[in-house]
């Protein structure tokens, strides 16, 4: 009722036409009940609201504007170490006109199929899951709309953490696309000292995936390749719903796009985000948790070495 009266008090010309008292009398209140309320210091409900407000704006904002509640309540949590209730945060985003990410749906063909080709079998069928870092590695390409025309982007993940492994963007669909994120991929796993030797790499049946340049790197790499049916992303739903990620938290609410150079530098901070601060729910699954694809295979690490310790 407050914020009504401030609302239709009608000042034309610097004079009151319709005064408090009488709209405060239609409403049934008393107008010394409106002036207390107006000269009542701030609840300490406001106060923390007014506090909090700014913080979610800018971890909204730090986020490529993708959090909703559940992601902003984890990060204010656990990484700002700010305690407040999931409502509250709920509340606060409705009241600024804040909400998460949703995905839509948009197509473009990119998985140009070699159907003449002896493609490897599917070794994966569907079960995205892995025991460990570097076992499972999945691979995919998707696009994205410039001034300048398409440029397509590939990239590979681990099925474990999600951690984008390699990456690479071109204007072209050629094979050299898909090898660039593999050699990128393999570069900085091989540097940190990982053992590829149980890897398995899943793709689907496009033609970048089934040449025999690609081919030759993975035996070069002692790396197993697995190759999903033709037609059906539910075979490589896991790298699909990353592309999904990609494209409705950057590519769409970003844009546009001027060209290639302008999607590699913008990629290269969503890789970078992605990996080491975005907050996910679904990597521990059964977990009412979230974490990061990085702070996962720390975790995974340090447990590891802790058993082998034990062990010895």
């Amino acid at each position: 009722m407050i914020r009504f009266i401030d609302e239709h008090q009608d000042r034309r010309s610097g004079t009151l036409r319709w005064g408090i008292e009488p709209i405060a009398k239609m409403l049934g209140i008393a107008p010394s009940t409106y002036y207390a309320a107006k000269t009542r210091p701030p609840s300490a409900r406001a106060q923390r609201d007014a506090e909090l407000k700014p913080v979610i704006k800018r971890v909204y904002d730090e986020n490529f504007v993708a959090y909703g509640g559940d992601k902003m309540w984890d990060h204010l949590n656990n990484v700002d170490g700010i305690r407040v209730a999931r409502c509250t945060v709920e509340r606060l985003m409705k009241e600024m006109g804040l909400s998460g990410v949703r995905r839509g749906r948009s197509w473009v063909r990119t998985t140009i199929t070699d159907d003449g080709s002896d493609r490897p079998a599917d070794l994966v069928d569907r079960d995205f899951t892995a025991e460990a870092p570097n076992r499972l590695w999945l691979a995919d390409l998707t696009y994205v709309k410039t001034h300048a025309g398409w440029v397509y982007v590939a990239f590979v993940i681990d099925a474990y953490s999600r951690f984008v492994v390699g990456w690479q963007a071109s204007t072209s669909l050629r094979s050299d696309l898909a090898i660039d994120a593999l050699e990128m991929a393999v570069f900085n796993r091989r540097r940190a000292g990982a053992d590829l030797s149980q890897l398995v790499h899943h793709s689907d049946m496009g033609v970048q995936y089934l040449s025999i340049r690609y081919s030759q790197r993975l035996a070069d790499n002692g790396v197993v390749a697995s190759v999903g049916s033709k037609g059906d992303s539910y075979d490589n739903a896991m790298i699909e719903s990353f592309n999904g990620l990609y494209k409705w938290e950057l590519i769409y609410p970003h844009g546009p796009w001027a060209g290639l150079e302008d999607v590699e530098f913008a990629t290269l901070e969503y890789v970078d985000w992605f990996n080491h601060r975005r907050r996910h729910g679904e990597i521990l699954p059964g977990r009412r948790q979230f974490t990061t694809p990085a702070d996962h295979e720390t975790e995974y690490r340090q447990t590891s070495t802790a058993n082998q310790a034990v062990t010895q």
